[in-house]
Formats: structure tokens, sequence, C-alpha cells
């Protein structure tokens, strides 16, 4: 059970249960806080939850064995070096959905029409940047200006200038395909615009992004043939939705096709391939202890990537780990528009109190993946009244298009195999799925709330699915005492707690320790442990307050503004 108290009186939670471990959270309860009010809190690194919002994901098995129900990696290439279809999926977390896929340089007007017929009528081939190049097939728009859900690279559309009618016919189109696959092929050889779409691959395939136009040349590449393919979404014949999981079960059981999904592919590619090489190692003293430093470079973009490591990983299970994007403003200037740079101190702190675990700085995922620039550009949009999503839009950018497949790799070759994940965004979970790392635990990182990014966190909740335990969302409580009511807050052994007090400077509060709390607890302000203050986040002070099987006592406080006793 933990207890929070607030002007508004005192609520208490019990602890919930996630076999075989205990767990306790913190929650602050009651009406709406001031716009100023200051919210803080973790889960200690030891006591994390495995969280209802992230799942356990056995990856640890052998590689190439399929996932329950589907078809086999080598089984599908095979089938793709023999000229047929075969359906990809990739979850729930994505898009959840099925396209056919083959060979384009082995693409046939009958195949054609059995892709047109059963897929939306949008037939695509994805192709690599060199080749597209090559033809002159320039993007539609520029991929910081790329609006579509999964930034999925489209070029202008073309038709085949030779040998074609409308183009719009199967002949014509699997013309257009083989011509695009052909190497002797010429940017006159082509109409623009045509029926048939072309999409970029990105160099590295599923392991830097796990999209279908990536699984697609993928797949070709490892059966040998050019690396250009044929993709179209499928349809439900029914309703002409697009088909789920239940129903391309049934269309490949009916026209004996093979099924195989996107983390499936990582897997068996995570086996053979590496996108990062270790360049140097260095043992690096900072503010919270004493860490390794690892540096990664990209082989794709030569980009350098930072790992700060704590500990022996040993087996590399239940590692503590934080992926942290890098951004300039909130990490290295402190800015209060943001959450990132108290994020990663927080992470760094809890971290080195854990004594293992890891932090990867990813570079390049600037204003998550915007830029510096156009993130400057979006605060001045936020001034004037946007969101944080909105001004992205307005400026015809991505929400967000951070990539984590670079941040996987490295935490596999430090030897992370399951890991507690320090994050408030469920896409980071979904970025790391599918490379051989387990996610058994997610800790939040809540940081203070201020005047200044307040409505960004509310954004990030809101629009992008971020999880914040903010006041007005808290989960409904067993009952309620008032203020000065014996309050007891159940601990397990061997675990920390803290006392968290939350003020306003120009508030009129005083709070005394209870008497009948152990001696540990009851320090004096100035013999704080830890204390932040910022002009803006206005000042919280934190104790430690030890370890005990039963904490009780009598809150005796008067105070203005909210403050919680729990456990942290």
């Amino acid at each position: 059970m933990s207890c929070s108290i607030s002007r508004y009186g005192m609520r208490i939670m019990y602890n919930f249960t996630v076999e075989p471990v205990k767990f306790a959270h913190v929650f602050v309860t009651g009406d709406e806080l001031p716009a100023d009010a200051i919210s803080l809190g973790t889960i200690s690194a030891d006591i994390s939850p495995a969280a209802n919002d992230f799942f356990i994901d056995n990856s640890e098995c052998d590689l190439d064995i399929p996932s329950e129900g589907l078809s086999s990696i080598p089984e599908a290439i095979e089938d793709i070096r023999q000229g047929k279809c075969v359906i990809v999926v990739d979850d729930e977390d994505r898009e959840n959905e099925g396209d056919l896929i083959m060979a384009a340089s082995l693409v046939t007007p009958e195949s054609m029409a059995f892709i047109v017929r059963h897929g939306t009528g949008i037939v695509c081939v994805s192709m690599k940047e060199e080749d597209l190049e090559r033809l002159q097939l320039p993007l539609m728009v520029n991929q910081k200006e790329n609006e579509e859900k999964l930034r999925t690279a489209f070029t202008v559309t073309v038709d085949a200038k030779h040998g074609t009618t409308t183009g719009v016919s199967a002949k014509d189109r699997a013309k257009t395909i083989l011509a695009l696959a052909s190497g002797d092929s010429k940017p006159g050889d082509f109409n623009r615009p045509g029926h048939i779409f072309p999409l970029m691959y990105r160099e590295g395939g599923v392991l830097k992004r796990a999209g279908h136009t990536e699984a697609s040349v993928d797949l070709a590449i490892l059966a040998g043939l050019t690396p250009a393919a044929v993709l179209s979404e499928i349809v439900d014949d029914d309703d002409g939705s697009m088909a789920r999981l239940p129903k391309l079960r049934e269309f490949a059981k009916r026209e004996n096709l093979k099924i195989v999904s996107i983390a499936d592919l990582v897997r068996y590619k995570r086996k053979r391939e590496k996108l990062v090489e270790l360049s140097s190692i260095a043992r690096l003293p900072v503010e919270w202890g004493l860490f390794r430093a690892y540096c990664y470079r990209s082989v794709i973009d030569g980009i350098e990537h930072i790992a700060m490591v704590k500990g022996d990983i040993g087996d590399g299970q239940d590692v503590l780990v934080r992926v942290h994007s890098e951004c300039l403003t909130g990490d290295i200037f402190g800015s209060a528009r943001c959450d990132c740079g108290n994020q990663l101190k927080l992470a760094m702190k809890m971290i080195e109190e854990a004594g293992k675990g890891v932090v990867v700085y990813l570079r390049g995922h600037e204003g998550r993946g915007i830029g510096l620039g156009h993130k400057l550009r979006a605060y001045n949009l936020q001034d004037d009244g946007r969101d944080t999503v909105e001004a992205n839009q307005d400026l015809g950018l991505p929400v967000d298009s951070r990539e984590y497949g670079i941040g996987a790799q490295i935490l596999r070759d430090l030897g992370v195999r399951t890991m507690k994940l320090m994050t408030n965004n469920p896409a980071k979970y979904i970025g790391l799925k599918g490379y051989g790392l387990s996610v058994v635990g997610r800790v939040p990182l809540l940081t203070p709330i201020t005047n200044e990014n307040r409505r960004y966190l509310e954004t990030k909740r809101e629009k992008m699915g971020h999880i914040y335990d903010f006041p007005k969302n808290s989960p409904l409580v067993d009952h309620e005492v008032k203020p000065n009511e014996v309050a007891k807050a159940h601990a397990l052994p061997h675990q920390s707690w803290r006392m968290l007090l939350r003020v306003t400077p120009s508030a009129p509060t005083s709070v005394s320790a209870p008497q009948n709390l152990p001696r540990e607890m009851r320090c004096a302000p100035q013999r704080r442990k830890y204390q932040t203050f910022d002009e803006d986040l206005r000042g919280f002070n934190m104790w430690e307050v030890g370890s005990h099987s039963t904490l009780t006592g009598t809150i005796d406080a008067v105070w203005e503004d909210p403050f919680s006793f729990s456990q942290g």
C-alpha cells in the first residue's frame, strides 16, 4: 500500500502483485493541481514492475524457429526464389496487416493479376536508393516532410514507356515492374506519373527499419535475386478492409501461401548481419559515479553513438536500460520545454544506485528525428499556441521518425538479453522487439512538471501514447482519509523508502516529520540527501529513509501545496 497527501486530502493505495515479485507504485490523487505544481517520482529500479502495458517477448529461442502458426524464413526465401508470392505480416503495435510480396524480377502477368485481385489495387515496387537514383525517380516528398504514418518513402509513380497501353492492366503493370527490376533500364524508359509506386528501401533493411518495404527487398536479396520486390496490402474479401491475421491465415491456407513475420525476419538477419561496430571503450567518471563509455559507429551512416555501462552485465538478465534520444537543448542546456535532460539524469542516477545498467545514447534523434533547426522552428509555433504534434505537422514534418534498431544491436553487443526498460514511451519497446531482447518490466521516468513543459507532456500522453500518471488520470483508490489521520505504508523487506516533499517558495508551508517514524526518516531539511532547485521547477527535497517491513506514523503537517509520502 502507498499513500499520497495533498491539500485536497490523502489517499491510500495498496500494493499490487506481479509474480514472482511484489511491487508498489506512486500516484498523486485529488483534484487538478495548480499549473505550476511539481509532479515527480519513480518506481525504484530494483522493484520495477512488469507493467501491464508491456509484454515479455521470448526472443531467446533458436532465431530460425518461426513464431507460432507461421512459416519459417528459409521456407519463404525458397518460395521467393521460385517466383511465388508470400505473405509478410507485422505486429499489432504497427500496422497489423499483411502484404503479398514477390520478387520483382520474376513477376508475370498472371502473378500480377493475382496480386491486383487480392490486394488494394495499389501495387508498389521496393528498390534500393542507388537504383532509384539511376532511373532518376525522386521521392514524392522529402523524407523530412513525409507525413505518411510510417514514413514509407514513395517516389514518383511510373509506367513503362514501351510495350504498354494504359499502364493499368496486369500485363502492363508486370511490364513496368520488370523494367524497374532490370539493370539495363534508363530514365527515359518510363512515363511519369504512372500506375506503379516505387518505394525507397532503407539501407540495412529490417535491422534499420522493420517495415514491409525493407522486408520485401531483404527477402529478394536472401533469395539471391535482384534487390527489388513487389508488394501490395491484402484486403478482406468480405468488406474491403485491411485483412488481419485471422483472415490472412484463411487466405494463405486457401491459396497455399507461406506467412512469415517481419519480427522473425529481423531475428533471422540479426543472427547473420551487424549494423554497428565498437570503435573504443574508456573509463568515464561522471556526476553520478564511475561508468564505462562504449563508442559504437553505424556502418550505414557513420554516426557515432555511446553506451554508458555501469557494473558487470554478466549473463545479461534483468538489466536496467535506458535508450535515450539525443536532445541538445534538454540534455546539454537544461531546457525546461521538455523532460529529456531530467530523464537522462534520473536514469543515470537510478542505474548508479542499482549498481548495474546501461544508458544507450542515440545520436541523430534530435527533435524526435526532425533535426535541431526544425525543432527550434517548432518551438516558435508552440509559443503561438500549437502543441508539439501540431507544430511538426504545420512544418510538414513527421511527428516521430526515430528508429531503434541501432540501439537494439548495441544492447545485444553489450550482452544484454532481458531488460527493465526505463521509458514512458511504448514505441521504444516496439522498436526493440525482434532483436533477441526481452522487455520484462517498465520503469517509468517521471520528472518535474512545470508551466513550460506541462502541455508538452500532456500532448505526448494524449496524442502519442506516452504513459504519465498525471493527477487527473490517477486510478481509482480503495478508500480516502483526511489529513492528520494515521497513515500506514507497508514496504517490502530490503527496499528503499523515500519521502518526497513538494513545495512552492511563495506558499506558506511547514512540515514536521512524525516522531514515531524511524530516526533516519526524521532528518532535517538541511541534512537532506538529494536536492534540486530551479527557478522554474520551484524546488523539491528528497529524503532517503531506510528499509522497514512496516512504517506507521501520523502525518503532522500544515501545507499549501501538495506533497506525498510513499514508496518511490
